[in-house]
């Protein structure tokens, strides 16, 4: 798809809507409605407050037709387009997820979070306001889409796997071309990145117990201490990292988690570590999993203990598709947006992955960078808002490109 330079003037029209100014006016709502869904964040699949949220804004722009899931609180709703013409059956999946993750927020605004424990901390409040930002554009222009456009609010991206359950669900049912939005609190307010093929890393998790023998805390000689393990372990599986691994096919492990003892005079008999792999493809992950397993061996008799090795698979690589990334910046260009391709992955993994496996698409992460605001999954992590009108024209302008690229082609 080559990129057509006559229509990148950045005036924000696209197909005769001008989406950067309709998002602008609509700019307080998406604010409010970032902001009530960030006072009242919710977990894994079952996010029933932000769903009916979500389904009272779209019934309020006329749009009566959302569907929720069973298996998890999603919600689906179709914007049929006026301009198709007769047995066209175009659709572009716009998507965003909802839920929160296990943090409790050290923010001051006035819209922390009210849920202890729980915060908005990977921006998907701010991905939900967007793509009803979007919705509300679209359904007013509904007359001039050459195609369908299906909303896409999706629970349980971190960690619970959202997307596959919605999948299962047909979401993807007749989709031709998927699009989501990221925001970034650490790149510059306005600019887009991405690239083609992999774009996000997939993720294993693992838990690594070293077992040996508790003793009193005075004589360890009679004991076989099993805390000693760890730091070993951990430095082990970055020299792996660093030394075992190629730049181009990087890996990252992380220990997140450690668990020992129950008191400062006993030596237990267990320390447990946990955490994850990052690899940008399956090749890489089962190569990992290998080093993970001869490191634990290896370390365990050092200290003449026993282990105990679990690995989980999560989430895939996440692999964007060249046409859908090229009509991405289009759609970016034509709203004045700085667009700039990423040199290589970033290594955080995500769900959106499984969608990119059944249809084409793109995924592409835009710039909310504000004063004092910590990055992702931070406990003060915050956004820029003005970054949330630019995102809700992103999404509609990239709906009018992927539909008139299929017409097209």
């Amino acid at each position: 798809m080559p990129i057509d330079k006559d229509r990148t003037d950045g005036s924000g029209a696209v197909a005769g809507v001008d989406c950067r100014a309709e998002a602008q006016a609509l700019r307080e709502r998406i604010v409010s409605n970032r902001r009530r869904i960030h006072e009242h964040p919710e977990r894994g699949l079952q996010t029933p407050r932000t769903q009916e949220l979500i389904v009272d804004e779209l019934r309020r722009m006329g749009l009566d037709g959302a569907r929720t899931g069973e298996k998890c609180t999603s919600v689906v709703c179709d914007i049929e387009g006026g301009a198709k013409g007769e047995g066209e059956t175009r659709k572009v999946v716009l998507r965003a997820d909802i839920d929160a993750l296990p943090l409790d927020e050290k923010s001051n605004v006035a819209w922390a979070s009210k849920n202890a424990g729980v915060m908005h901390a990977c921006g998907h409040d701010g991905h939900a306001a967007m793509l009803l930002g979007a919705a509300e554009i679209l359904a007013a222009h509904r007359s001039e889409l050459p195609g369908t456009v299906r909303l896409m609010f999706q629970p349980g991206e971190e960690g619970f796997g959202g997307a596959r359950v919605m999948i299962d669900e047909d979401v993807l049912a007749g989709v031709d071309t998927a699009f989501a939005i990221h925001l970034e609190p650490s790149r510059p307010l306005g600019e887009l990145h991405t690239r083609i093929g992999t774009v996000l890393a997939g993720d294993s998790v693992f838990s690594v117990t070293f077992r040996g023998l508790g003793g009193h805390a005075s004589m360890p000689y009679h004991a076989r201490d099993p805390i000693l393990a760890i730091g070993p372990f951990v430095d082990a599986l970055s020299h792996v990292a660093a030394r075992e691994t190629d730049p181009d096919d990087r890996a990252v492990f992380s220990v997140t988690c450690v668990s020992a003892g129950t008191t400062v005079n006993v030596i237990p008999s267990a320390a447990k570590c946990s955490g994850t792999i990052r690899t940008l493809s399956r090749h890489r992950r089962e190569v990992t999993e290998k080093q993970l397993r001869r490191v634990a061996e290896g370390v365990a008799g050092m200290y003449r203990l026993e282990k105990e090795v679990e690995i989980g698979h999560g989430y895939p690589p996440t692999v964007n598709h060249e046409a859908p990334v090229l009509g991405a910046l289009q759609a970016a260009r034509s709203l004045g947006l700085r667009t700039e391709f990423m040199e290589s992955p970033m290594m955080g993994a995500e769900d959106f992955s499984y969608v990119l496996e059944s249809v084409p698409g793109a995924m592409v992460f835009l710039g909310a960078k504000t004063a004092g605001g910590g990055p992702l999954h931070s406990d003060t992590m915050d956004l820029d808002e003005d970054a949330l009108p630019l995102g809700a024209a992103l999404h509609v302008a990239a709906a009018f490109e992927f539909l008139r690229c299929a017409r097209d082609h």
